[in-house]
């Protein structure tokens, strides 16, 4: 039986970072898998990160390259607001990993494959929701969902706003939360699988949280321990 401890985190969150290191170094996995592919690890380490390319359009379509290229300048701006960069407890857990000889799995789909099937499944009213909503977000003097960007928000408010994102963009959040979640859930298994005996903290996103919650516990192979704040395989 594997122990497998899975962090949620908040990509732009200092709470994260401190909750990464702790768990890690108190911990010592021998596996260390974090919500990234082959194509974005690279990126997170560069000295300086280069945004969505318009090149990119042709291999994952106007849709995904449209809404990657918002979502990086949107990430981008609330982690200069708090004074993270976005992706650093990821970046954390495998610079830890590493200095205590970890083995670190990247278990989320390539990100092309995810931009892509954001092209093809987005439909118009989904888009208009879009619209509606960021226009609703300018004129509104109240937000809908307010929390320190500083910290994880709460595991009932990650929950509301799920559902909110499942009832106005249900292609988005079957793409971006279900699709995703299936995927690496199926890499943890087969980590844990190949490695019985080891020691494994899983780093993802706290949206991640209660499904891969779902689809873990359904194996019962797997030990799941929860330690903090509810947070394709390639290995190096």
């Amino acid at each position: 039986m594997n122990n497998i401890t899975i962090i949620g985190t908040s990509h732009i969150a200092k709470q994260s970072l401190l909750e990464v290191k702790k768990t890690i170094e108190e911990l010592q996995p021998d596996i260390v898998a974090v919500e990234l592919d082959k194509k974005r690890l690279p990126a997170l380490f560069a000295e300086q990160r280069k945004g969505v390319r318009f090149s990119d359009m042709w291999l994952v379509g106007i849709k995904g390259f449209l809404f990657a290229a918002l979502a990086s300048w949107a990430e981008a701006k609330l982690g200069e607001a708090v004074g993270v960069k976005p992706g650093a407890e990821m970046k954390q857990a495998i610079v830890i990993g590493r200095k205590q000889k970890a083995q670190i799995a990247l278990i989320d789909q390539d990100i092309e494959v995810t931009l892509k099937r954001l092209s093809v499944t987005l439909t118009w009213k989904e888009k208009w929701n879009f619209i509606a909503d960021v226009i609703k977000s300018l004129v509104s003097k109240k937000p809908e969902f307010s929390f320190d960007l500083r910290k994880v928000p709460e595991e009932k408010l990650i929950a509301t706003m799920l559902q909110r994102v499942r009832v106005r963009y249900p292609q988005v959040y079957t793409v971006l939360i279900t699709e995703r979640n299936e995927v690496m859930a199926k890499n943890i298994v087969r980590l844990a699988q190949e490695h019985p005996e080891k020691k494994m903290v899983v780093v993802v996103g706290a949206g991640h949280k209660e499904g891969l919650e779902q689809l873990l516990e359904a194996q019962e192979e797997v030990s799941i321990s929860y330690h903090l704040p509810k947070g394709m395989s390639v290995e190096f």
